[in-house]
């Protein structure tokens, strides 16, 4: 038994519903051959590409706090991965594409978190390049601007658990589709132009659809708990039923919705939970929205985010199409792309590629140099 052999060996026990690794669809052809399975791979491309690296520095919901326990998209993205493979364990599916999914998954969210993707949204369209989503833009990424602009050759399967993952849409039921390559580029290309496509995305896999609800339980609880930290409210205004049911913190509340979904999923080919449960996520869903989301950034710190993207890209757009080289759209950005990428991307794009893989922290360096 060779190397690659010996670390496959764990797909014996797989349910007979989990993607085995020689079902694996590479986006642009085959790789060469070394020891790592195909989804082991693409969790080595992702955690090694640049777009990862810049996660430790990006918003979840509260921005600029002074408080280090407050939770980043890094730390998002861990518990996601956590709690997806608890589960996919349970259920017999594959880690290693899980996990991939799940390390991916907001790659391609933008300074400022949901915040900064609204007002993004606003430019794209205004620019004609479509609606602007963070599960969109994190396959764009991966797909097409790593590497200098040739992309990270990642699997089919991987990629469009990323795309299908988005947590804002719960439910109690997730079944999955069955896809060929062109069908996953089909989805890709009509979320540009059609918003309710992208509601009705449906993971291709069983593993996607492990994570797309690990989206939603690696939120709730966290986002409780840096909402009290922060002095946002108090644990007690939390409706007593929901509490009954979910519990009283971040720990119960992953226990719980995890377990449920073990329960009520195991040897079976879609992921599901019960009604009190799904019922109880969905006011807590709503609960979050109304006391923590929706309180995140005042009034008058949102008006100044959107004055901040809306001078930041018509400076950065005026740049490119001036050829002002000596901005750092270009000596950071640009200038390391390769040529297909410059010819066959318009300037709005480029502008929008590169606000959206800012850091918050670079956002305000970029802002304050043209100030």
């Amino acid at each position: 038994m060779n190397i690659k052999d010996i670390m496959l060996i764990h797909e014996n026990n797989y349910s007979k519903n989990a993607c085995l690794d020689k079902d694996a669809i590479r986006l642009f052809g085959n790789l060469s051959e070394d020891i790592r399975p195909n989804y082991f791979r693409d969790i080595d491309r992702i955690i090694y590409s640049l777009s990862y690296t810049r996660y430790i520095d990006k918003t979840q919901v509260f921005s600029k706090k002074d408080n280090d326990h407050i939770c980043k998209r890094i730390i998002h993205v861990q518990l996601v991965s956590k709690i997806a493979r608890t589960i996919g364990r349970a259920l017999s599916l594959n880690e290693d594409l899980i996990e991939a999914q799940a390390l991916g998954h907001d790659i391609g969210h933008v300074p400022f978190g949901h915040l900064g993707e609204r007002f993004l949204n606003e430019i794209s369209l205004k620019y004609n390049e479509g609606y602007f989503m963070h599960n969109v833009q994190s396959v764009r990424t991966l797909m097409v601007l790593e590497e200098n602009g040739k992309g990270k050759n990642l699997t089919v399967q991987t990629l469009d658990g990323i795309l299908c993952h988005n947590g804002e849409f719960v439910s109690d039921f997730y079944y999955p589709k069955k896809k060929t390559k062109e069908d996953f580029l089909r989805d890709y290309e009509l979320c540009y132009k059609d918003k309710a496509h992208a509601k009705e995305l449906v993971p291709m896999t069983l593993e996607g659809c492990v994570v797309r609800i690990s989206d939603i339980i690696g939120y709730l609880g966290r986002d409780i708990e840096d909402a009290v930290r922060l002095g946002v409210f108090n644990l007690d205004e939390i409706p007593k039923s929901i509490k009954e049911i979910l519990g009283n913190s971040n720990r119960d509340i992953v226990s719980t919705i995890t377990q449920d979904i073990i329960d009520n999923s195991i040897g079976k080919d879609y992921i599901k939970m019960s009604d009190k449960i799904y019922n109880a996520v969905k006011d807590l869903k709503e609960f979050n929205q109304e006391h923590i989301y929706n309180k995140a950034n005042s009034l008058e710190n949102q008006d100044k985010i959107k004055k901040m993207f809306e001078e930041l890209f018509d400076y950065l757009y005026k740049a490119v199409e001036n050829n002002d080289t000596d901005t750092r759209i270009f000596t950071v950005y640009l200038n390391s792309m390769n040529e297909e990428y410059l010819k066959n991307t318009t300037t709005a794009r480029k502008v929008i590629d590169y606000i959206s893989g800012m850091t918050d922290d670079y956002f305000y360096d970029e802002y304050d140099l043209i100030k």
